[in-house]
């Protein structure tokens, strides 16, 4: 960190938080993703959820969206609400929804995209890689009032990028592979274009100037085409953290939503007392966030203020430990304490290959530890 005079942001922030997850909808025969959507199931869910759960770009693609919340139990409950709901209306058409970043074996070749997608002119733009999307992702939008300060506390939480993905991660299969990875979602979306970190931009004018070059030239509708790992959101006053996988386990969500909040009230508290955080490269932070998709929690980051690789889990400890004024004045320290139980248990990802190799190593069969980790997957999205 370093000192520097700066303006104050004309009020104080409400950090109101709410939380969007995406799942795949899952035959409960075969296993195996949906390729579209029953018209009747999607004509229910509006009726009974409204906007509260809608499809996404891909056939086997649908979502849940929290209003917001300044009381992350309430956010929680919404969210956990909104899951049981969705699987209540799926099960009567023979599905459940799965939340993790990918499927262990479906074939993303076999997908169609929904109308939603194609009346966005999605397909045209992204070509085969539209197909290519079976992937499911989380987001949290946090309300950040001033729009300056919205782009001031991007710049600085792009830092944390990575230790919000390692803590994330739940998708290490794709098309039947062990990927070596323990987020390939992050490949699979890195393809399209305006992904990963935000550039750095000095005020809200600034990046207005530069993002209307593309909504001006046509390139893009508004910012909501921007799919970087954190934004400012298109429809609220908020700041979006979208790097996250989709976590398979209710509390996951919430904890690393909690995370997040309580990192953005902190960048905040620096600021009021005229400090920051480092800027530091987007190549550095880059470096860090390859080892997060590669690994996980398990190998460490790089400290970019030290340059040395440090364990993950010390590097969560401190971030924790640095966070308790926050969470004590947020109001989430429970939901804050759970990242530790994260790293100790292992995310969704460590999950997913322990059960495929136990599979194995019963003497079951390929297809049959597949079918293992889905089953695995469901349960837990639905465990409480």
């Amino acid at each position: 960190m370093f000192h520097s005079q700066v303006i104050q942001p004309t009020s104080t922030p409400t950090f109101a938080t709410a939380l969007q997850e995406e799942f795949l909808l899952v035959d409960l025969d075969t296993l195996d993703v949906i390729v579209e959507q029953p018209p009747e199931l999607i004509q229910r869910l509006r009726n009974e959820l409204g906007e509260k759960v809608r499809p996404e770009f891909l056939g086997a693609q649908i979502r849940t969206a929290t209003g917001f919340h300044e009381n992350l139990t309430e956010m929680r409950r919404e969210a956990w609400q909104l899951r049981k709901q969705l699987a209540a209306l799926a099960a009567d058409f023979g599905l459940a929804p799965m939340a993790a970043g990918t499927h262990p074996f479906a074939d993303w070749h076999r997908q169609r995209q929904t109308q939603d997608g194609q009346q966005h002119g999605m397909v045209l733009e992204l070509r085969d890689l539209s197909r290519r999307l079976l992937t499911c992702g989380m987001q949290v939008k946090v309300i950040i009032e001033d729009p300056d300060l919205r782009i001031d506390l991007m710049n600085q939480v792009s830092y944390f990028v990575p230790h919000i993905l390692a803590l994330s991660t739940s998708s290490p299969f794709w098309l039947s592979a062990k990927t070596g990875l323990k987020s390939y979602r992050i490949s699979a979306f890195s393809e399209l274009p305006r992904t990963g970190l935000p550039d750095l931009f000095d005020s809200w004018a600034d990046f207005e100037a530069h993002t209307n070059v593309l909504v001006k030239s046509g390139l893009i509708e508004d910012i909501s085409r921007l799919w970087w790992d954190l934004r400012p959101s298109s429809r609220h006053e908020a700041l979006e953290m979208r790097v996250a996988d989709s976590c398979t386990r209710i509390d996951d969500s919430v904890a690393i939503a909690a995370l997040y909040r309580c990192l953005l009230r902190y960048l905040y508290r620096l600021r009021l007392r005229n400090q920051r955080w480092r800027s530091y490269a987007r190549m550095l932070i880059n470096e860090n966030r390859w080892r997060a998709q590669c690994y996980g929690t398990d190998a460490g980051l790089v400290d970019l203020g030290t340059g040395e690789i440090r364990p993950y889990k010390h590097l969560l400890l401190e971030m924790l430990e640095m966070l308790q004024e926050d969470a004590q004045a947020l109001g989430c320290q429970e939901e804050l304490e759970i990242c530790a139980k994260i790293l100790n248990r292992g995310t969704s990802a460590h999950l997913q290959i322990g059960a495929h190799a136990s599979a194995l190593r019963s003497g079951r069969s390929e297809e049959e530890a597949w079918l293992e980790v889905v089953r695995l997957l469901l349960n837990l999205t639905q465990a409480d």
